[in-house]
């Protein structure tokens, strides 16, 4: 296995990376202090601050969303929704409600989102139009005990046959990447249907490269930035 500085073919995937992993964007607005909200199952609780940059008062509202493949409720944040004033900052809390122990890195998503309050519809005889600026960022639920990884994608597991890519995440991370791969040799392309790989999961997609014996990929750090480029050998 061996590493590589990030081909051209990925410089336009990099930047749908960079968003879709949850890197902040600089942009007006409700601005936290991250780009992705990690919580230890130790400590029971993530907090985050929020800073709005507007220069007008705005409320800021929290929602968590679960993804498709996991819709268990295990999160909560408080204050949902809550008063902010230009420049200063909230702090909100996420606090995990679980019954059980976790025994994988479980993954969810929140979006921060500022509505400006305050402002005339009708200004100078010129109509305003309101505009929200949302930041949707991943949450990931960590285990007591896991140990930290910082390159859980190393751990991935890929096979390709009947004209098809299956990769494997045996791991208990949840393995973040950019969705277009490049099958070596022979540079052909396949594409993931999203961002993650969750634990436990086998992902299969599209793939007519018979004579091709490793797969690049861009993977991304738990904070959603993306490094060098990983090849990994196909099973």
């Amino acid at each position: 296995m061996t590493t590589h500085t990030p081909p051209r073919w990925l410089a336009a995937c990099l930047a749908s990376l960079t968003l879709g992993l949850g890197a902040p964007a600089a942009a007006d607005g409700m601005i936290p202090d991250t780009s992705v909200v990690i919580i230890e199952e130790e400590q029971g609780e993530a907090q985050v601050s929020v800073t709005n940059s507007d220069p007008t008062l705005a409320l800021l509202n929290v929602t968590l969303e679960d993804i498709p493949e996991d819709t268990e409720p295990l999160v909560f944040v408080t204050p949902p929704l809550s008063r902010v004033e230009p420049s200063k900052t909230q702090l909100v809390r996420f606090i995990l409600q679980t019954e059980k122990p976790l025994l994988t890195q479980r993954l969810k998503r929140v979006i921060f989102e500022g509505m400006p309050q305050g402002r005339s519809a009708v200004a100078d005889g010129h109509a305003r139009v309101g505009v929200t600026v949302r930041q949707n960022l991943p949450v990931i639920l960590h285990p007591k005990g896991l140990a930290k990884n910082r390159t859980p994608w190393t751990d991935l597991t890929w096979r390709l046959g009947d004209g098809q890519l299956h990769v494997t995440n045996a791991t208990p991370y949840v393995v973040r990447l950019a969705q277009e791969l490049q099958l070596l040799p022979g540079k052909t392309s396949a594409m993931l249907p999203r961002t993650y790989v969750l634990p436990g999961e086998t992902l299969s997609v599209a793939a007519n490269s018979p004579g091709a014996t490793s797969v690049r990929l861009q993977p991304a750090t738990v904070y959603g930035f993306a490094v060098a480029a990983y090849e990994a050998p196909l099973q």
